[in-house]
């Protein structure tokens, strides 16, 4: 009986998955998620007063940094040639949060699904690091795949 976890070999072992036979395709992923904050700290960020400068603009360096670097953080990830990766914040006033939503892509043998996903996360921290000083208690969440295309697997799209 073969296992749908493809990152584990017919004794149980983790292994690299051999994409090598795959056809090159035009892959997209796209991924969100969201850091809750109290409301003064959302106001710091919006106005531009954190004592650290720019949240926003340097939390979208790292996010784009991180989805370059996924294979060196995640073992068994290939490292893909990226093509684009386009990282969009947006603030959450009713929620007291900021949203972060990344689009990775590439011509490749394998999906950028987990790029996606290590950049939204990576933004989220950087967010959090940033502001730190000014509230320890934020909360990231709601970090998820929200579509993927290309591939054999095709289109997929999250259910809301």
């Amino acid at each position: 009986m073969s296992s749908p976890l493809t990152h584990f070999d017919a004794e149980g072992q983790a292994h690299m998955v051999d994409v090598g036979g795959k056809e090159v395709t035009h892959r997209v992923a796209r991924a969100a998620g969201r850091i809750r904050m109290l409301p003064e700290t959302l106001a710091l960020i919006v106005k531009g007063e954190a004592k650290k400068g720019d949240v926003l603009g340097v939390a979208r360096i790292a996010a784009i940094q991180a989805a370059k670097r996924t294979s060196e953080l995640i073992p068994l990830c290939h490292p893909l040639p990226i093509t684009r990766v386009a990282i969009e914040f947006e603030v959450d006033q009713a929620a007291v949060a900021v949203v972060c939503t990344a689009q990775v892509e590439t011509l490749g043998r394998t999906g950028v699904e987990m790029e996606a996903l290590t950049a939204v996360q990576v933004g989220l921290l950087t967010i959090y690091d940033m502001c730190k000083a000014a509230d320890r208690g934020m909360v990231m969440e709601q970090i998820r795949v929200l579509e993927k295309h290309g591939g054999k697997s095709g289109d997929w799209v999250a259910q809301v």
